[in-house]
C-alpha cells in the first residue's frame, strides 16, 4: 500500500512500503489495511502513524485535513500542514521547534502592523495639524443705536 501526505507545499511522506496506517478523525481513531473499501473523511488535529513491511514505524503530524482511500491500496492525505519525523520523540520535538517558530513569526508580524499604524496615525496627524491655522479673531460688533448699523466695539473705537 501507498502513503501519500501533502500540503500546498511541499510532499511530507511518500511511502510505497506501508502495511497498516492510523489516522483519527472526529468519531476517533481508526486503522487501514491494503484491500480496503474507498474511504473520505477529515481529519482532525493528529498524528498520522503507520508501519512498513519490516515493521518500522513512522509518524506524521497533520493539522486537519483530508484522507482518502483509492483503490485499497493508496492512501492520500492532503492538509495545511505537517511535520514527520520516525520516532515519536522526534515528532514531538519536531513540532514543538516548528509551534515556536510560528510564534515568533506571528508575534514579529503583530509588531510590524502595530508600527504601520502607529505611523499612519502619526502621518494623520502630521497632515490635520499641518492644514489647522489659526483663525484671526475679528472684533465683536455692535449695533449702533441711532443707525442700527453695526460699529466696531471695544478697544479701538472712534466716536
Amino acid at each position: 500500500m501507498r502513503l501519500l501526505v501533502t500540503t500546498p507545499m511541499s510532499v511530507i511522506v511518500d511511502a510505497d512500503d506501508v502495511r497498516h496506517v492510523r489516522a483519527e478523525d472526529e468519531t476517533g481513531a481508526f486503522g487501514i489495511l491494503p484491500g480496503h473499501a474507498g474511504f473520505l473523511t477529515v481529519l482532525a488535529l493528529s498524528v498520522i502513524t503507520w508501519r512498513n513491511h519490516k515493521d518500522d514505524e513512522h509518524h506524521v503530524a497533520v493539522r486537519g485535513g483530508v484522507l482518502m482511500v483509492r483503490d485499497g491500496d493508496l492512501v492520500e492525505v492532503a492538509t495545511r500542514e505537517a511535520v514527520g519525523e520516525d520516532t515519536l520523540h522526534a515528532l514531538g520535538q519536531a513540532v514543538l521547534d516548528r509551534f515556536r517558530e510560528e510564534a515568533q513569526a506571528e508575534a514579529e508580524s503583530r509588531v510590524s502592523a502595530s508600527r504601520l499604524h502607529l505611523a499612519a496615525i502619526r502621518q494623520l496627524q502630521r497632515y490635520l495639524e499641518a492644514d489647522r491655522q489659526p483663525v484671526p479673531q475679528a472684533p465683536p460688533l455692535a449695533l449702533r443705536p441711532s443707525t442700527g448699523q453695526r460699529e466696531p466695539s471695544g478697544e479701538g473705537e472712534v466716536a
